[in-house]
C-alpha cells in the first residue's frame, strides 16, 4: 500500500535533531525516505527562523534542488493557511509558484477558509490534488467541493490525542466518504500519541499510510529513530507482519 513520508512539517529540532530544515537536508531526507520504502514525499519548506512557507521563491528553490538531485522522487507540499497571513495571500503564492518548478502534488485542508478555491487552483496549475479532513465537521465542505472526484487521495487526520478514538474517527469518516461515493484512495495518519495505532489501522483497513517527523518522533516501541528513513522502514516492517 502507498506510504507517504511526511519528513518535517512544523516539527522543531528541539523535538528531534534530525528534522530536516534546510533545502539540502530536505532533499537528502526525501531521497533516504524513498530508498527506505516510501512511495512519495510530503515536505514543508522551512525559513531561516524555523517557520513554514509557501513563498514562490522558496518553493521553487526546493523543487529545483529536488529535481536536480533525484527527479524520480514524487514530492508534494502544503497549502496550509498557517503558512500565510490570509487566504488571499495563499492564493497569490500558489498562483505564483514557478511553472518550471512545481511540486508534483499539493495538499488542501478542508477545515480552512477557501479550501475549495485553493483546491481548484492546485489543479489549474497542473499539480495533483490531495484533500484533507481533520474531523467529521470538515466532511460536508469536501463533499460539496467541485474537485471532490479529482483527488489522488483523501487524507483523514484525526486531531484527538486518544489512539483508540483516532482510529474510530478514521473509520467513521472513511465510511461516510465511501457511502457518499468517494472513490479515491483514503489515507489515515495520526500525530504523536496516535501515530502507530493509526498506521496499524490503515494497514488493517487497506488504506494508504503516512509516517515521518511531521507526525511523530518515536518508533513503535517508543524509542527514538535516527531519521525519517528508520520510521519508513518501521512501517514497512509492520505491513509485512
Amino acid at each position: 500500500m502507498l506510504l507517504k513520508a511526511a519528513i518535517n512539517g512544523g516539527r522543531p529540532r528541539a523535538e528531534h535533531p534530525a528534522v530536516p530544515q534546510t533545502t539540502a537536508e530536505i532533499v537528502a531526507a526525501s531521497i533516504a525516505a524513498v530508498d527506505a520504502g516510501a512511495d512519495v514525499v510530503h515536505a514543508h519548506v522551512i525559513t531561516a527562523d524555523g517557520g513554514q512557507t509557501i513563498d514562490p521563491e522558496a518553493v521553487g528553490e526546493w523543487v529545483r534542488a529536488m529535481r536536480a538531485a533525484r527527479p524520480d522522487v514524487v514530492i508534494g507540499t502544503t497549502t496550509g493557511l498557517w503558512t500565510v497571513d490570509s487566504h488571499a495571500e495563499r492564493m497569490a503564492h500558489v498562483a505564483a509558484w514557478p511553472v518550471d518548478a512545481l511540486p508534483d502534488f499539493a495538499s488542501v485542508a478542508f477545515c480552512e477558509e477557501g479550501a475549495a478555491e485553493a483546491a481548484e487552483l492546485v489543479l489549474s496549475r497542473g499539480m495533483i490534488l490531495e484533500s484533507a479532513v481533520w474531523s467529521m465537521d470538515d466532511v460536508p465542505a469536501l463533499l460539496e467541493s467541485p474537485t471532490l472526484h479529482r483527488n489522488v487521495r483523501v487524507l483523514i487526520e484525526p486531531e484527538t490525542e486518544d489512539p483508540e478514538l483516532a482510529v474510530a474517527q478514521c473509520r467513521e469518516i472513511s465510511a461516510v466518504l465511501r457511502e457518499a461515493g468517494v472513490k479515491a484512495p483514503i489515507l489515515y495518519h495520526g500525530y504523536d500519541e496516535t501515530v502507530w495505532s493509526v498506521v496499524e489501522a490503515a494497514i488493517a483497513d487497506g488504506c494508504e499510510m503516512r509516517i515521518g517527523f511531521e507526525d511523530g518522533v518515536t518508533l513503535p516501541d517508543g524509542s527514538a529513530p535516527a531519521d525519517n528513513a528508520e520510521l519508513v522502514r518501521a512501517v514497512r516492517a509492520l505491513e509485512a507482519g
